[in-house]
């Protein structure tokens, strides 16, 4: 990506290589709009030619427009792995370029749900081993809940608390009665 006013030079697009798709389109989309370049993928518009005769502030315009087009693509395609890059070589417009790995990466509701119940049946099996921290059986349970999240399914905070309280070791159980005791369970916040 070309150094421009937009102040994003020092920032790298997300990198997609087939998987973690819903987490990439999120990251690139907001790249994309920091570089002014959605408008180029959403409404994948025509660039009329110029007119006969046309003033500067046309031919301006015309240039913005198409470099626009030209440079969306482009990033798309400098941010894919090479395996991917094969599947979208041929496609003609940046916006054909995210449709097809939206429909090839994301997939149809059916196979979101597949996921999402793979999910859940990875978070509700997780325990806590007898060795690992607290915070780190915590970043466990938050990044499949950030998953299930991106996916579209709602999971509240306060499920994550329940899971790590009926997790945790022997060893927490004064933790946990204290807890009980003093604090409002549903305000505790992990993500």
């Amino acid at each position: 990506m070309e150094a421009g006013s937009s102040g994003f030079s020092a920032m790298a697009p997300p990198m997609f290589d087939g998987e973690n798709y819903q987490a990439w389109a999120i990251k690139m989309t907001a790249f994309m709009e920091g570089c002014d370049l959605w408008e180029a993928v959403e409404e994948d518009y025509e660039v009329a030619p110029l007119p006969n005769n046309p003033t500067m502030a046309q031919i301006k315009l015309h240039k913005e427009k198409k470099t626009r087009k030209a440079k969306a693509k482009s990033c798309l395609y400098a941010v894919v792995s090479p395996t991917v890059f094969t599947r979208i070589m041929r496609l003609e417009s940046a916006k054909a370029i995210w449709d097809y790995l939206k429909e090839e990466y994301e997939g149809d509701e059916k196979i979101r749900g597949m996921k999402v119940l793979n999910l859940l049946r990875e978070f509700e099996r997780l325990q806590m081993k007898e060795r690992e921290t607290v915070k780190d059986f915590a970043d466990k349970l938050v990044e499949i809940a950030n998953k299930i999240r991106v996916l579209g399914t709602d999971m509240k905070d306060d499920r994550l608390v329940q899971k790590i309280l009926v997790s945790v070791p022997e060893r927490f159980e004064a933790t946990i009665a204290s807890l009980e005791n003093t604090k409002e369970l549903s305000n505790i916040k992990l993500a």
